[in-house]
């Protein structure tokens, strides 16, 4: 059985965007999901990249699941306009409260 590793988060933005990022100890680059903002309470998931190193571990469905927790807890949507988060939104239907459809 493979052991899910610890992760991190942390939030860099500025005026048009930002990124989460997450991390695990040990390993030099994070995984990232990065949008754009679409107003005050909106934004657009643009991306999300795992490097090769992180790759199956989970990293890109705890990056997903971590934006959810924000959007939640700061009162903002999402708009997934990468594939990931696509199909993430599809198979997490209970999302739909801050995961806008596609």
């Amino acid at each position: 059985m493979t052991q899910i590793p610890e992760i991190s988060f942390t939030l860099e933005t500025d005026a048009e965007g930002g990124r989460y990022l997450a991390h695990i100890a040990g390993k030099p680059e994070p995984g990232e999901l990065t949008f754009k903002r679409q107003g005050e309470n909106r934004i657009l998931v643009d991306h999300v990249r795992v490097p090769h190193s992180l790759r199956g571990n989970g990293i890109a469905t705890a990056l997903a699941r971590h934006l959810v927790a924000e959007a939640r807890a700061k009162g903002f949507t999402a708009y997934p306009q990468c594939p990931f988060m696509v199909s993430q939104a599809q198979k997490n239907p209970d999302w739909a409260d801050v995961i806008e459809p596609v």
